[in-house]
């Protein structure tokens, strides 16, 4: 009932928003202040299968040798403008893009659609669709390896969008704390068809994160659902800073706050292996 009731909003939207008509033109580029000044940030509107767009952030270093779909937690909604300016930024995926940039790959961070919650929508087919859509785009852009990652509620879409890519189009997908207990969202990693995920596979899993609904004991029980993938390596980390008032707040243990440097270090050596 959910996904269609997405369908239905969506639809409803696209009635009254204009689509775009091709990947190549950004709605509006414009260079940012970075840590190198060679970065540059465009936003770009994303048609999709069934009429639409999706509006994503990318993050492109001079030059990269790996494109990162990265997929925030929470509801996803990022408050993306055109302008590029990000309303809702604390997210782990979303605060380190630059950080992915210096390790040399290029980002792309899609919003919601008219911020549209996400929660209970990530394993749906319909979602399935639109990664589709990001994932053409992101070859379009560059032939280099695309990967895909997501971030506690964010592994669901990222396992979903693995599960149902064509082939040869996914080098690999990480999943750092993922849900993997039932809570409000109605959905967990394993809703979305983790067997069917033929791609190497790496789950970090922080021994420190307090989340109910992504305790990090349950990374070996996330791997094991992986039973078509050629390789699964989980990966623990501990340590980060509480400053949310949530566990499962982005800055906590839960999002990385205070190890980021660590994480994106150590995930990049992985994803390093899988572009060559």
């Amino acid at each position: 009932m959910l996904e269609y009731l997405y369908v239905f909003l969506v639809s409803i939207i696209f009635l009254i928003i204009p689509c775009t008509t091709a990947y190549a033109r950004p709605e509006q580029s414009h260079s940012v202040s970075t840590i190198r000044s060679d970065i540059n940030e465009q936003v770009y509107s994303i048609p999709f299968k069934g009429g639409g767009y999706v509006r994503v952030l990318f993050c492109i270093p001079a030059t990269h040798r790996g494109t990162i779909i990265m997929f925030p937690g929470g509801s996803g909604d990022i408050g993306l403008g055109k302008n590029g300016v990000i309303r809702h930024d604390h997210n782990f995926v979303v605060r380190t893009r630059r950080l992915w940039n210096r390790q040399g790959y290029a980002v792309i961070i899609p919003d919601t659609i008219n911020h549209i919650n996400l929660r209970g929508q990530r394993s749906s087919a319909t979602y399935a669709g639109l990664i589709q859509s990001i994932i053409a785009f992101a070859h379009e852009e560059a032939i280099v390896p695309v990967f895909l990652f997501g971030t506690s509620q964010g592994a669901i879409a990222a396992v979903n969008g693995t599960a149902h890519a064509a082939s040869g189009t996914i080098a690999g997908v990480v999943l750092s704390e993922s849900v993997s207990v039932m809570g409000g969202s109605k959905e967990t990693v394993f809703s979305a068809t983790p067997q069917k995920v033929t791609v190497p596979v790496l789950i970090v899993a922080n021994q420190d994160d307090r989340c109910d609904v992504a305790p990090p004991q349950a990374a070996q029980q996330i791997a094991s659902g992986m039973t078509a993938s050629p390789e699964v390596r989980v990966f623990m980390v501990s340590g980060g800073i509480t400053k949310s008032k949530k566990n499962c707040g982005s800055l906590t243990p839960h999002g990385y706050f205070g190890i980021e440097n660590d994480v994106v270090d150590k995930v990049s050596a992985w994803l390093d292996a899988k572009s060559r």
